[in-house]
């Protein structure tokens, strides 16, 4: 079993953006095999639409750090992690920007680079970023088209109902050939369809502390969008999945490792990340969890 770690990004641990390339030293040095971030640009006073079915959003969203410039510290001061991101965002950033900060990424890391995307929930973020929230998987899937033939084709263009991309020379390649990977967030059908169809991996989460981890809410949806694969021509066994561990701060560290530990043994996964904003406080305590956490689940 893979295991990894999100980067000190939410929270307090915000607060000690300082310490961010210390911590990727650091827990790659306990044997972490991946870092990731995630991408929340606000945390609306009187949300629309609340955080994971509440009517909220999380106090440790109050303080948030960039995406993009985490991955890049986590990629110049690490050597063998993934460097993932559960999720960005893609429908906010126009493809040639996101294509350019992915390139540059995937280069500088020498080719951790694990692109997981998704299409974001909050109605005051896309209203933030100047898009209408409506049409955003359509808005995706050009997107994800953009991407493809920025990293593929020289010269590249794009011309599509809500991306452009002019006809321009793109000869600067990511380390991984083709492209970097691309993992897909979601669960509903239409989300599903998508992974299937073009996706190379799938992004699931289970919450310890708030739900007993149930293999079923892994493997169902896996066998869909494998099946489903398998329709479009693809080959199963090539969709890949990772696991996002997203526990409460009232769940315990058995909770965590006994869901790190069935995952492995009762579903396809083999890589999972712990998500520390809301077990851990200070960065220090971030690094401690983690390693207990390897020392347990290995």
């Amino acid at each position: 079993m893979r295991i990894g770690f999100t980067l000190p990004q939410f929270g307090s641990m915000a607060r000690q953006a300082d310490q961010v390339a210390g911590f990727a030293r650091q827990v790659e040095g306990l044997g972490a095999d991946s870092l990731w971030v995630g991408d929340r640009l606000l945390a609306p006073v009187r949300p629309i639409v609340g955080y994971a079915g509440t009517d909220t959003i999380p106090e440790g969203f109050n303080r948030r750090l960039d995406p993009f410039a985490l991955m890049t510290i986590a990629a110049t001061v690490t050597e063998r992690p993934l460097i993932g991101s559960n999720v960005l965002n893609a429908t906010w950033y126009p493809p040639a920007l996101l294509e350019r900060s992915l390139t540059t990424i995937d280069l500088v890391s020498g080719g951790r680079l694990l692109a997981g995307f998704g299409v974001g929930w909050s109605p005051e973020e896309y209203q933030a970023v100047g898009l209408p929230m409506e049409k955003r998987g359509a808005r995706l899937d050009e997107s994800l088209d953009a991407l493809e033939e920025l990293w593929t084709t020289d010269p590249a263009s794009y011309q599509g109902s809500y991306w452009t991309v002019p006809a321009t020379h793109a000869d600067l390649r990511p380390a991984r050939k083709p492209r970097p990977p691309i993992y897909l967030g979601g669960a509903a059908p239409a989300a599903l369809r998508r992974i299937a169809r073009r996706a190379d991996g799938w992004l699931p989460v289970a919450v310890p502390g708030a739900v007993v981890f149930d293999p079923a809410s892994v493997n169902e949806p896996l066998a869909r969008i494998r099946a489903l694969a398998e329709g479009y021509g693809r080959d199963p066994g090539a969709v890949d999945v990772v696991l996002r561990i997203n526990p409460t701060a009232t769940a315990s560290l058995d909770d965590i490792v006994a869901t790190v530990v069935r995952a492995g043994d009762e579903t396809d996964v083999d890589h999972v990340f712990v998500e520390l904003m809301y077990i851990a406080e200070e960065v220090d305590q971030a690094l401690e969890l983690a390693g207990r956490i390897l020392d347990a689940a290995r």
